[in-house]
């Protein structure tokens, strides 16, 4: 009598991994920006050295209100997170119903429920060219497909968005300003969208730099919310209120749009810290203004500098700007000078991943970091 061998150990894990479906097993993972603790590693640097501009981080840290808060909350970390408090603050904020309110762990966390909630096999979702990895992602992972619309000057082509919505299109995601590029949609051409896209078609404006706008371009999209239920605002406290460690985000929706993203989200995704965090920070103005102002003044030093420099660059209303590096001979050269940066302690973000091989991403740090910045871009550019 013959004894089959023992399979493997290794193959059980290898076939179930083969089961799961293709459009999963077929998705390219979300890069982040280096982080300070890798490249230290990598190149032997001091991490107090090292200067990093490529994840769109406030260089001013957490609000001094947020810290406080977190202190007080240190002894209640045994007890689950109640979001009671902070979707009640946020709704006397903005001036919108408790129940169109939906926290997530973060704002890409928000972006996955709608996914989650929307998209299927056999559906769709539309967004730009040079937009937000996450969207792609996020279509990918349900089965759906992503209709990428060419782009138009970095930015996105609304017309040409409206016209690629199909009959199975459930989703359109359009983010204003965009990341990477920091194009800005107008106002008017934006309301005009939402009032063409056909009724059964969710349409998600992700805000995330909303923070950063001035008064006299940022669109009043909240109270577009009541003209339109198939609007879903997402914003996030990660940027302008400097808290991306903690994680927290919301969308504003109809209270119907919510009440599925609900259905969707994961019990307690928003923890104690960030909760009461995200409830000081918000109260605290300013900041959020002090943050805004030291922005828009190292936005215009960084600018003047690339200038000088013999740089292009896409003018920006974000905390970053996408920086043109010159072709030598053809070649590609943002690869290098990124490399040329990573040496000198610099970090910051190739975005050859969303099309955009010839430009490095750099987010706007404190007036120390971005002189650093250029002269570390001066010596690689030489």
């Amino acid at each position: 009598m013959s004894v089959k061998p023992a399979a493997s150990p290794l193959s059980a894990p290898l076939d179930l991994c083969e089961r799961v479906p293709s459009y999963v097993r077929a998705i390219s993972p979300y890069q982040p920006g280096k982080p300070i603790t890798e490249l230290a590693r990598e190149f032997g640097l001091d991490e107090k050295s090292i200067v990093k501009l490529a994840s769109n981080e406030n260089p001013m840290g957490p609000s001094p209100r947020a810290r406080a808060a977190i202190e007080v909350a240190l002894p209640e970390l045994a007890r689950y997170p109640d979001q009671f408090e902070l979707i009640r603050a946020l709704a006397a904020k903005l001036g919108v119903a408790p129940d169109g309110i939906v926290l997530g762990n973060g704002s890409n966390d928000v972006l996955e429920m709608v996914a989650a909630a929307f998209l299927a096999p056999g559906r769709s979702s539309v967004f730009s060219e040079h937009a937000f990895a996450v969207y792609a992602l996020a279509t990918q992972a349900r089965g759906a497909a992503g209709l990428v619309v060419p782009a138009r000057d970095y930015g996105h082509d609304l017309e040409a968005m409206l016209a690629a919505i199909r009959a199975d299109t459930a989703v359109v995601f359009a983010a204003n300003p965009n990341n990477p590029t920091g194009t800005l949609l107008p106002a008017g051409a934006l309301a005009r969208f939402l009032e063409a896209v056909p009724k059964s078609v969710l349409v998600v404006l992700d805000e995330a730099y909303n923070e950063y706008l001035s008064r006299e371009v940022k669109p009043a999209t909240v109270a577009w919310l009541a003209l339109h239920p198939n609007l879903v605002i997402t914003r996030t406290f990660s940027k302008a209120y400097g808290l991306a460690g903690l994680r927290v985000g919301y969308a504003l929706c109809h209270p119907a749009v919510a009440a599925l993203l609900n259905r969707v989200r994961q019990p307690f995704n928003v923890n104690n810290l960030a909760l009461v965090a995200a409830i000081a920070a918000l109260d605290d103005e300013a900041f959020v203004a002090k943050s805004h102002d030291l922005n828009r003044r190292g936005m215009k030093q960084l600018c003047d500098a690339f200038a000088r420099l013999g740089l292009t660059w896409i003018p920006s209303y974000g905390n970053f700007v996408a920086v043109q590096i010159p072709r030598k001979g053809g070649d590609l050269q943002a690869a290098v000078v990124y490399q040329a940066l990573l040496r000198q302690g610099v970090i910051v973000r190739p975005i050859a991943g969303y099309n955009m091989p010839d430009h490095l991403r750099v987010t706007v740090g404190l007036p120390e970091e971005n002189a650093r910045l250029v002269a570390a871009l001066e010596r690689a550019l030489a």
